[in-house]
């Protein structure tokens, strides 16, 4: 016997808001939160822009000695966190019904103490290794995320850490679901979590050629578009709150949508490049839907990895035709035009839009992007604005370096 998965709860931080309302607001409104980089002078990089979080409510639940004991990712993680066990209505210090050894949590990352790491090189380099902080490692490790979180809500059930690139957030989510799915445990907090925009962040993804030199912020990330020439570099947090649905139900929880499914894949061709057909992609994609036991015909939208990169996209547009053929009921959009790839955290942020776009009924406009190619006019892109349209089911996609790809699919409520 399996459990049915349900989400109760979910929290973000992001350039377009700290909020549900703030980012629901402006996703619904396509407002990007791409910007000049202020965190650093990037001059030197040749980069211009970058999606970062703005106005991050530290003092809502953080003293100042937190910023000397944790990294930026892992402060971002936990107010998501903390955010989603709110809405979900889990009180970890007194809910006498919450049984800790199956309150679990995963958190993707793909760098996770990037700034930390930047800094403690630059210590060893100038000043001997003497005056490395003592706790540049634990600061600086991708699991401190999940620790952080779980020793914050007495979380003693499963605990680990998803490291895989760009696909870790939805790598997490899909692992939750299936520890619930599968009766390890009761409630999980899953997401993904990045705070990896500083000078050695950005040096080196702009080395790589990944960035675009764009200094336009509304045309920087322009996913699918025939004029796309990199991705932009954002950050923050989306944590979901997953829980059983019997034990949703012996709360009174407010369920928000059901995961139904999950794929994870890998291509096994390239460090950075995709397959060319897509076809690690759509095999993803496909496995969710096997889960999930729907057709394709039955899926109202998907937010893709979309990264406003050549390669990618071609390779996304072919497995999504491959899957989905010509259907026109099947809305496409990159939510990355209006908050940067997040990296790791990129598919805890992209689930919070998908869970958006379900209990909305609308389909994101993918923002800036205006013509698309001859690679990318297969598919059909949410273009202009945003649009009302019956969802009742959603994939969300993540495709990372060294070939990982991971889906997931949600479904709309409905107590049957």
């Amino acid at each position: 016997m399996t459990n049915r998965v349900v989400i109760t709860g979910y929290g973000v931080t992001s350039p377009i808001g700290n909020t549900p309302e703030e980012f629901w607001t402006n996703l619904e409104a396509g407002n990007t939160g791409i910007d000049v980089i202020k965190k650093f002078d990037a001059t030197e990089t040749g980069i211009t822009v970058a999606a970062e979080v703005k106005n991050f409510p530290f003092d809502k639940y953080f003293v100042h000695k937190d910023k000397k004991r944790m990294d930026t990712f892992s402060l971002y993680a936990i107010y998501a966190a903390l955010e989603a066990l709110d809405m979900a209505g889990i009180d970890t210090e007194n809910d006498e019904n919450l049984n800790h050894d199956r309150f679990g949590v995963i958190i993707g990352s793909g760098i996770a103490g990037l700034p930390v790491i930047q800094e403690q090189g630059k210590r060893l380099a100038l000043k001997g290794p003497k005056r490395v902080a003592p706790l540049f490692v634990p600061l600086s490790l991708v699991n401190m995320a999940t620790g952080n979180i779980a020793m914050r809500v007495k979380a003693k059930g499963v605990s680990r850490a998803e490291v895989t690139a760009c696909a870790a957030g939805t790598n997490a989510i899909g692992s939750a679901f299936r520890e619930i799915k599968n009766g390890y445990a009761d409630v999980m907090l899953a997401g993904g979590t990045e705070a990896a925009i500083c000078e050695f962040g950005v040096a080196g993804f702009a080395n790589l050629t990944a960035l675009t030199s764009e200094t336009d912020p509304k045309r920087a990330s322009i996913p699918f578009d025939k004029e796309r020439s990199g991705f932009v570099m954002g950050e923050g947090s989306g944590i979901l709150v997953l829980e059983s649905l019997e034990h949703a139900k012996a709360r009174g929880a407010n369920i928000l949508a059901e995961i139904v499914g999950y794929g994870s894949t890998n291509d096994a061709h390239h460090m950075t490049t995709p397959l060319p057909d897509g076809s690690g992609a759509a095999k993803a994609m496909q496995l969710a839907l096997d889960e999930a036991g729907i057709a394709p015909s039955e899926v109202g939208y998907i937010n893709a990895h979309g990264t406003s990169t050549q390669a990618n996209e071609k390779g996304e547009a072919l497995a999504i035709h491959t899957v989905f053929g010509d259907d026109e009921n099947v809305l496409v959009s990159s939510t990355k035009a209006l908050t940067g790839h997040a990296l790791g955290a990129a598919g805890g942020i992209e689930a919070v839009a998908t869970l958006e776009a379900i209990q909305h009924q609308y389909a994101p406009v993918n923002a800036g992007t205006t013509e698309l190619d001859e690679n990318t006019s297969i598919i059909n892109v949410v273009l202009g604005q945003g649009k009302p349209h019956n969802i009742k089911y959603a994939i969300s996609n993540s495709l990372g370096f060294g070939g990982h790809n991971a889906v997931i699919a949600l479904k709309k409520w409905e107590d049957d």
